[in-house]
C-alpha cells in the first residue's frame, strides 16, 4: 500500500504534497483526525528500523515536556509517538518497501527521484 502520513494544518506538508507528482493510489492519512495506530507505527518501524528516526524533535511538545534534556529509549520514542500526533516527523511516505521520513530537502529530493523512476 502507498500511504502518506501528514498534517493538514502544516504548511510544509501542504507544500510538499503539491510539489510532488504523487501516484493516484496514494492513501492520505491526516494525523490529527486519524491518529496513527500502534500497528501502523510498528509497520513504519519495520522500514525505518528506529522509532527515533520517526520522531520530530522540533515539535513544540518536545520542548514543553523537557524531552531534549532526557535520554530517551526506543520505548520512550514509541510511547510519545502514540501519545500525540505532533511527535511524528512528517510527512512520512511509505511506498511498498521504501520509506521517506520528514521534510528535509535531501529527503524530498530522494522521494522525488524515487517517484520519477517508479511511477
Amino acid at each position: 500500500m502507498n500511504v502518506v502520513f501528514y498534517l493538514a494544518t502544516c504548511d510544509t506538508c501542504k507544500r510538499i504534497l503539491k510539489q510532488l507528482q504523487l501516484p493516484k493510489d496514494l492513501v492520505y492519512r491526516e494525523l490529527k483526525s486519524q491518529p496513527i495506530s500502534e500497528i501502523e507505527l510498528d509497520e513504519l518501524y519495520l522500514f525505518s528500523k528506529s522509532y527515533e528516526s520517526l520522531f520530530n524533535k522540533k515539535a513544540k511538545l518536545y520542548k514543553e515536556y523537557g524531552l531534549k534534556n532526557q535520554l530517551l529509549s526506543e520505548t520512550d520514542y514509541k510511547k510519545y509517538l502514540l501519545e500525540h500526533y505532533t511527535f511524528l516527523n512528517r510527512p512520512v511516505f511509505l511506498f511498498q518497501d521504501q520509506i521517506f521520513i520528514g521534510n528535509s530537502p535531501k529527503n524530498i529530493q530522494s522521494l522525488d527521484t524515487f517517484l520519477t523512476s517508479e511511477f
